[in-house]
Order: structure tokens, then sequence, then C-alpha cells
């Protein structure tokens, strides 16, 4: 494992929400939400295959993740957001608390996890939080929280916010 680590993606990326990403091509405006639960297993399954590339857990440079620390964090975010999401069902204007993907990163180790393990769990927390997009009805999707740097979103946007991420992290790995 390199001894750098990467460089920390403090950007805020909720502008994706209302225009198409130009490195990914993903347009937030062009999903249904009663889609979001299918295109997140749809995604999910896709990591499978990269994490069975023989380079999986090679980094293509030395601050730049490899494509099995990039599933590791795409796994994390499916957990991340389906916390969110039963927060925003549940409770009124809930308020996220922070997560700091980097501090994960080296925590859990992402670099030195085995990648059919993750694949599998990728997988298992894309299905979790699929399902609960596909439960939600109506005026649920208007249901609002807010994030710890004060961005505030619905259960409609950040549905779409998060599926962004899946798709642009898919991106990253395959270009």
């Amino acid at each position: 494992m390199s001894t750098l680590q990467p460089i920390p993606d403090d950007k805020d990326w909720t502008w994706v929400l209302s225009r198409p990403c130009p490195e990914c091509g993903f347009a937030a405006d062009t999903v249904e939400t009663n889609e979001l639960g299918e295109m997140v297993r749809i995604n999910a399954e896709r990591w499978v295959a990269v994490l069975e590339r023989a380079d999986a857990a090679a980094r293509p440079a030395e601050r730049t993740w490899s494509a099995l620390e990039y599933a590791c964090h795409v796994r994390d975010v499916h957990r991340i957001f389906a916390e969110r999401l039963v927060l925003m069902l549940e409770t009124d204007n809930p308020r996220f608390p922070n997560w700091d993907q980097d501090a994960t990163a080296v925590e859990e180790r992402y670099a030195d996890q085995d990648p059919a393990v993750v694949a599998a769990e990728l997988v298992e927390a894309a299905a979790h939080v699929a399902s609960i997009y596909d439960g939600v009805r109506g005026e649920q999707w208007l249901r609002a929280g807010t994030r710890s740097n004060g961005s505030v979103f619905t259960v409609d946007s950040i549905g779409r916010y998060h599926l962004h991420d899946d798709v642009h992290h898919l991106f990253d790995v395959r270009g």
C-alpha cells in the first residue's frame, strides 16, 4: 500500500442536482424517483465485475484510490444513505451527523480489504438502501433533512445525489 494518502475531496457536490456532471454525464433531472432503487441495484452489480479485475487493489496513481478503495467507499455510501433515509422518513427535519469519508478510508483500511468480500457487502448494502427507496410513497419524497454543512435535502434529492455518487465513482474506475 502507498504511504501517501489520496488528496481529500472537500468539494460540495450538491450542484449535480441542478446540472449534469461534466465528468460522468449523470443528469439528476432525468432520474425518475420510482427508478432509484433499481438504478442503485444495477450500479452495484457493475461493481462486482470491477472488483473481479486482477488489478482491483492497485492504485492508478500514488494519490488516487484503487478500484477496491472506491468500492469500499461506495459500500459505505450505501450504508450512510440508508441511515439518512431512515432518519428522514422517521424524524422531522433531522440533521445528519458528519461523515468524514477520508478518515473512514484510513480507519477501515480500505486498501487492505478483500475485493470479493467488498463486492458482496456492496451489493448487500445497495439492496438494503434500494429497498428503502422502493418503499417511499407520495409526500414522503418531500421529507427533508440537513447535512452537517447546512445543505438541505429532500428524500427525492438525496436519492438523486446518492445515485450520482454511485455512478460517478464507477466512472472513476472505468473511465
